[in-house]
């Protein structure tokens, strides 16, 4: 495989890693998600990863909870997840190191800006836990925010859909699938792409974002191999 991209910030949502039992972790899906990263690894690529921690935790849905404290209950999942995957591609022999925009100096490393770049170049696979280390911001708008910082070719958001469309297809049968969009038709549209803020980051950066179907994770080496496996949103 000849990667199409060298450097690539792939976000994870967390609900992507409990697999079918809906929350926590199952950790075959894990296992299936880190393999297609380490072959990507392997062809060349530089790899960096954000996850979320949905399948854990939903700091919006907490109800009457400060919402502070709820999304640092959030950032807490995001890092039990980061955890996981380092884990999961160690076992598959890749290099991995994690790092948290909160500190957490006895399981993983602060996030460094340069020290992460420097992780990249030398072939180790980046996990950043904890979002952007604030609340109020989405894991989404840490995924921008990280891939501007280390200066990734692209954003791959993986999903449970295999793109975007104009309704949402497990609601409408009749939902259409948009192979290419610009940043401003999906703003003017609230097609949930991603949220606002993030949106507005990438289309202010010029940075193109990929949306798939994690559900089948050989897509992740696909879409750097870049085959049309989902929809680009560009600026």
């Amino acid at each position: 495989m000849n990667p199409k991209y060298k450097r690539v910030l792939l976000k994870l949502s967390g609900e992507a890693l409990s697999g079918e039992q809906g929350h926590g972790l199952d950790f075959e899906t894990v296992g299936r998600v880190c393999r297609a990263v380490k072959e990507c690894v392997d062809a060349g690529a530089e790899i960096a990863i954000v996850v979320g921690g949905g399948n854990f935790w939903r700091g919006r849905s907490s109800g009457q909870m400060d919402r502070t404290r709820a999304d640092h209950m959030g950032m807490l999942a995001t890092t039990i997840n980061s955890l996981a995957l380092a884990d999961s591609l160690e076992q598959l022999g890749c290099e991995v190191r994690v790092q948290t925009a909160i500190a957490m100096n006895e399981i993983a490393e602060p996030y460094i800006r340069n020290r992460a770049v420097r992780h990249l170049e030398k072939g180790r696979v980046v996990v950043f836990g904890c979002g952007t280390g604030n609340p109020f911001f989405s894991t989404d708008t840490a995924s921008a925010l990280r891939a501007l910082e280390i200066e990734a070719d692209i954003i791959f958001k993986a999903s449970m859909v295999d793109g975007v469309y104009d309704s949402d297809p497990k609601k409408n049968p009749n939902a259409v699938k948009y192979d290419t969009l610009t940043f401003m038709e999906v703003l003017n549209r609230d097609l949930k792409v991603m949220d606002s803020t993030a949106a507005s980051l990438c289309n202010d950066n010029h940075l193109p974002i990929l949306v798939f179907n994690l559900e089948q994770p050989e897509n992740i080496v696909r879409a750097v191999a870049g085959e049309n496996v989902g929809t680009v949103v560009h600026p």
